[in-house]
């Protein structure tokens, strides 16, 4: 069985700490782009209690063993530059997903979504045990689908109707996996971007 419990993850250019009510002033901070929240099926947060809620939801969802959120920073410049999380645990079948995963701006296309997904799936593959971990992205979230398969993720399908979003519109998930066997050579490929 998986044994879920917070944990800080350190890589060279980030360091993936336990996501804490005292993260909400400077989460809220960086947040502020609308573009982030596009395809998320929450509002964007309006304020630093909005955030805090947020942060109080995954806190709970933590507690109850249900998924594992973290704070990203940025370690050059020791600042948060977003969020991320581990969720959808099935331990019976050792699967597990990432998602829930928010950069800043300036934080985009600098590497560090690469070595976060890599310290994550490190952590589900090889300590907690995963056969299976899922990503998924908005049917017409184009840059986040090319982006799980640059890690090395296979597309699975798309799910229609999956969700509602806040204005109303329909959500379809699309869907992507690495499995166990694949690990080996998605950190291999993963090590190889990161070393560029």
């Amino acid at each position: 069985m998986m044994q879920v419990e917070p944990v800080t993850l350190r890589g060279h250019i980030v360091r993936l700490e336990p996501l804490q009510m005292r993260h909400a002033a400077e989460l809220y901070d960086v947040s502020s782009d609308p573009a982030i929240w596009t395809y998320f099926t929450v509002l964007p947060p309006a304020s630093v209690a909005d955030m805090e809620q947020i942060i109080a939801i995954a806190v709970q969802c933590q507690e109850a063993g249900e998924c594992l959120p973290f704070a990203i920073v940025d370690r050059a410049q020791d600042r948060i530059v977003g969020s991320t999380r581990l969720y959808n645990f099935f331990a019976q079948d050792r699967g597990l997903e990432i998602g829930w995963t928010w950069l800043t701006p300036s934080a985009q296309r600098t590497g560090i979504n690469t070595e976060c997904k890599y310290l994550l799936l490190c952590h589900a593959f090889e300590t907690l045990g995963a056969i299976r971990v899922q990503l998924r992205a908005h049917h017409q979230n184009i840059k986040s689908q090319r982006a799980i398969e640059r890690l090395g993720a296979v597309k699975e399908g798309t799910l229609r109707n999956h969700a509602i979003t806040p204005d109303g519109t329909y959500r379809h998930r699309v869907y992507f996996s690495i499995i166990e066997s694949e690990w080996p050579q998605v950190k291999a490929g993963l090590e190889t971007k990161m070393q560029r």
